[in-house]
């Protein structure tokens, strides 16, 4: 496994120090670096990153603001000269945190920390994909469902509601919608608000930022709406005019 990593460090000594890290260890390929945390948030929107070494005391922008800006697109090591950071760091989910002057065996330990963590994920997702039904418990009995016909799904208070195409009524399972949605592959639900998850393929219509099933009419909350837009744009055709 090969990992695309980026270096953003007011300090040009510590990006240098770091590239010849990267340099030299084999699962690592270093796809840019900058001195401004502003500059690279644009640089990053345009480049395929997994993993991110990230000084946190920074002018204009720190590197906990722009771990919070970024959120999930790739994972995160901070480096730092200040060590009352340690704790904040894994608050942001970050997957290490190397101090200052940092020393080669330690950020190639870090660096393999990430790489297991790709890993498992990859295994993960590669064993949903595999996933071509579930088995539901509703009313004292277990059915089977096959993902194909699963339109969309509706959390309640303890409770989903599975719509499944050419099915009159939607099947109810005692459950929570995050337990289910960790089970459905996510390169094909896609959750919409805190009460939805719907199936990619099975969206026709989008109106007034709302999915359309029939007479059902799904919102797109605010909280979901940057990853819902990123799986329609990938998935778009816009004319030249």
């Amino acid at each position: 496994m090969i990992l695309n990593c980026y270096i953003i460090d007011d300090e040009p000594l510590a990006i240098r120090l770091l590239e010849s890290y990267v340099n030299k260890t084999s699962f690592l390929h270093l796809q840019g670096s900058c001195t401004n945390a502003v500059t690279a948030l644009a640089d990053l929107s345009e480049k395929s990153v997994d993993l991110l070494f990230l000084d946190i005391q920074m002018p204009e922008l720190n590197g906990l603001e722009f771990s919070k800006i970024i959120g999930d697109r790739c994972r995160i090591i901070f480096t730092t000269a200040f060590e009352q950071y340690a704790v904040d760091s894994y608050r942001v989910n970050a997957l290490d945190y190397l101090l200052k002057p940092i020393a080669y065996p330690d950020f190639l330990n870090a660096c393999e920390k990430a790489c297991q963590w790709y890993e498992l994920t990859d295994n993960t997702a590669r064993k949903k994909e595999e996933l071509k039904s579930i088995f539901i418990k509703t009313d004292y009995k277990l059915v089977q469902i096959e993902l194909d016909k699963i339109l969309y799904v509706e959390g309640l208070k303890d409770y989903v509601k599975i719509y499944v195409e050419n099915e009159p009524h939607p099947i109810l399972s005692l459950m929570s919608l995050k337990s289910l949605e960790d089970v459905l592959p996510s390169d094909r639900f896609i959750r919409v608000h805190r009460s939805f998850i719907v199936q990619a393929d099975k969206i026709k219509v989008i109106e007034r930022n709302r999915i359309v099933f029939g007479k059902q009419y799904i919102p797109i909350s605010d909280s979901y709406k940057s990853n819902f837009q990123a799986m329609i744009n990938q998935r778009s055709i816009t004319g030249k005019s």
